[in-house]
């Protein structure tokens, strides 16, 4: 058995709200499979599990804060045997003398004889009652004897609302289902709390790390002009954005500087398993957050524009994956539709590095000794001094200008 835990789906995250399971005990799982829904100060997110096995207890119940790193359930690994429940013994009426039987009026009534009939059902493990741990903790804390307690729970398990309800018969608590949804915080209470999490960790990430910046301008008159050409072949739903141009050249060029496509853990650097982008979505009514898009450098335009839009389609929807929260290894963030020219970012601890782009502006550009008007994009690099330094930083932001001279190889 191994303990299902709560991931820390960003590095301004200390705990979530379990709000739904969507498994149960004796479930089989792979990896990959959501098996529940986590509210944090952004959004509500879908667990992933990350091995094979079968769900075991569900320790955290619907409604119950769970710190990152605390128990949610057990799961039963593929290649494990499950345990094989021991049965309690019978109880055994005291052997009656044959030599002297004893009248029946003799028997005293104090001391009943069990009886081999069917009694109201006990859902017992291993001898034991099938109780949460949480419904356990209540019971101490109000001296009820779980023995006398009748479980609702799948399988007849006991919750904290049947020991409330048995500490409180005159006015019972409302049962809760252990696989019912929790009703979210109000709108405005997840914009404060949102709100609050951005602030702390731009505190954070402007204290401890050692902030440098870069900027270049990149003419996107070859990218444009490809960009429309392939338009044209594109029925209105399939076209491509210019955003899928950018976020492909700065996934395919940070693919060759390792140093900057990773985190800053423990005082040490950690290349990143990938190119995971995190791409900054706008939440309506505000708010930020940036779900990965993962093996950026490996997609194609078209795989990459229909990954944009599915991510941006559930951040808003509040329906973002634990993958997509926990994997991100640099983050793009781009301002240009808000009509923003340049864009110096605050990187994302654990991550090194965020790239920018502001607008596309028309401006006098020489090419040749000869002054035209191009469309020019600002790009912009945050580093950390700790994991690279300008010289790496500008190689990125170079890399990022080749890759746009040649749309066609995106």
């Amino acid at each position: 058995m191994s303990d299902f835990v709560m991931p820390s789906l960003g590095a301004d995250m200390e705990s979530g709200t379990l709000l739904r399971w969507y498994v149960k005990p004796g479930d089989r799982v792979k990896r990959g499979d959501i098996v529940a829904c986590v509210d944090t100060s952004k959004a509500e997110i879908e667990i992933e599990i990350f091995q094979d096995g079968v769900i075991g207890e569900l320790i955290a119940e619907p409604g119950a804060r769970v710190p990152v790193g605390g128990v949610l359930a057990t799961v039963q690994g593929a290649g494990e045997e499950a345990p094989v429940p021991v049965a309690p013994p019978a109880p055994v009426a005291a052997p009656v003398p044959v030599a002297a039987p004893a009248p029946v009026a003799a028997v005293p009534v104090t001391e009943p004889v069990p009886v081999a009939v069917a009694s109201p059902p006990r859902i017992e493990e291993n001898g034991r009652l099938r109780v949460s741990p949480l419904a356990r903790r209540v019971a101490e804390r109000l001296n009820v004897d779980l023995a006398t307690v009748t479980g609702t729970g799948p399988h007849g398990a006991i919750t904290r609302a049947d020991v409330e309800h048995a500490a409180a018969p005159a006015a019972p608590a409302p049962a809760v289902a252990p696989a019912g949804p929790a009703a979210p915080p109000p709108a405005a209470d997840r914009q404060t709390a949102m709100r609050e999490a951005i602030a702390a960790l731009m505190a954070r990430s402007k204290r401890e790390i050692p902030h440098y910046y870069l900027q270049a301008e990149i003419d996107l008159s070859r990218a444009l002009d490809w960009l429309h050409e392939a338009n044209l072949a594109r029925a209105v739903n399939d076209r491509l954005l210019p955003s899928a141009l950018l976020l492909s050249a700065v996934a395919r060029a940070v693919a060759g500087m390792p140093q900057l496509n990773g985190f800053w853990i423990d005082g040490g650097f950690v290349a990143g398993s990938g190119v995971h982008l995190g791409v900054a979505v706008s939440l309506r009514g505000g708010g930020l957050i940036a779900p990965a898009l993962h093996d950026a450098d490996r997609l194609s335009l078209d795989e990459i524009m229909a990954g944009v839009r599915d991510l941006v389609a559930r951040a808003r929807a509040g329906r973002l994956r634990s993958s997509e929260m926990s994997d991100p290894t640099i983050t793009v963030t781009n301002l240009g539709d808000r009509g923003v020219d340049l864009v110096h970012g605050v990187i994302y601890p654990p991550q090194v590095a965020l790239v920018g782009f502001g607008a596309v502006r028309e401006r006098p550009w020489a090419v040749d000794g000869m002054l035209g008007v191009r469309p020019i994009v600002t790009a912009t690099l945050a580093g950390d001094h700790r994991a690279s330094d300008g010289h790496a930083g500008g190689r990125l932001l170079t890399a990022i200008d080749h890759q746009l001279q040649n749309p066609e190889a995106l």
